[in-house]
């Protein structure tokens, strides 16, 4: 049991106030290790939000560096980090909040070589990602290792998200596989209101503290979708499928697998190379 500083208890002390949380419910966040997919739109949020909750260990992986057109939603960067690896950015503003979180940075893209080997180390997984081969590479990384984990979406004005435990519905139960490259625009090319990001982030940001205090229940089995224009959001319940190719009860994905990248992300990441 975690001995508490007189520190901690007021910083924490919205969350110990709370019935439902409490000191144990605080003490499961402080010992939880948290990975996130991508520090933008989505990523931002999400960081400061599960560090300002004390979430104990916080991992980063991003292979951007901070662009000026990233500013208008990717609240966990500011001016003066242009240029700067998104990685670093995100680390600096986390520590700046919250001093108690371990926070470790990787400097790449998530792919086939490295997935499993790197959320292995974590009990919860984010998607924050931008782009539909990196969301199916996370699903299938995560499913292939029995990890929890929060998919997110946004474009436009709209966003999507729901919860993956195992023996649930994951992102393949929903989409078989990706669009093909160019099909559906990215953000980048189609444009998302900035404050959509902080919408989808902060759900995500809640559902993974609610995956750790065991707290109320969970976006499993339901994807939740908004349109912001006018505020609509709604459920829809979606089911496990048994057919499934990497989650069903005869997959037949069994390694993970690097999808085309539309064009744009492609033009990105040579100029990172």
């Amino acid at each position: 049991m975690i001995d508490f500083t007189e520190d901690q208890i007021q910083r924490y002390s919205r969350h110990i106030l709370l019935q439902d949380v409490g000191v144990e419910g605080q003490e499961k966040i402080l010992n939880a290790r948290v990975l996130v997919v991508g520090a933008g739109g989505l990523g931002a949020p999400v960081s400061l939000y599960l560090a300002a909750a004390g979430i104990g260990r916080i991992g980063i992986i991003d292979a951007d560096v901070v662009d000026l057109s990233n500013l208008q939603r990717q609240v966990i960067h500011f001016t003066k980090d242009v240029g700067r690896p998104k990685v670093e950015s995100a680390k600096e503003k986390i520590q700046a909040i919250n001093p108690d979180v371990t926070v470790d940075t990787y400097y790449e893209f998530l792919d086939s070589t490295n997935a499993l080997d790197i959320i292995k180390e974590y009990d919860f997984i984010v998607d924050g990602t931008d782009n539909f081969p990196v969301k199916f590479l996370i699903n299938d990384a995560c499913v292939m290792a029995g990890k929890p984990f929060s998919h997110g979406g946004i474009l436009r004005f709209n966003g999507q998200t729901f919860t993956h435990l195992p023996g649930t519905a994951c992102y393949r139960c929903m989409f078989k596989e990706p669009p093909p490259a160019g099909a559906v625009p990215t953000c980048s090319q189609a444009g998302v209101l900035g404050a959509i990001a902080g919408m989808l982030g902060t759900i995500q940001a809640a559902e993974t503290l609610k995956y750790f205090t065991g707290v109320g229940e969970l976006l499993t089995n339901r994807l939740l979708t908004f349109e912001a224009k006018s505020m609509q959001f709604r459920t829809i319940p979606v089911r496990h499928r048994d057919t499934c190719p990497v989650c069903g009860s005869q997959p037949t994905i069994d390694h993970l697998i690097d999808y085309e990248q539309a064009a744009c992300d492609l033009k990105k990441m040579k100029s990172k190379e």
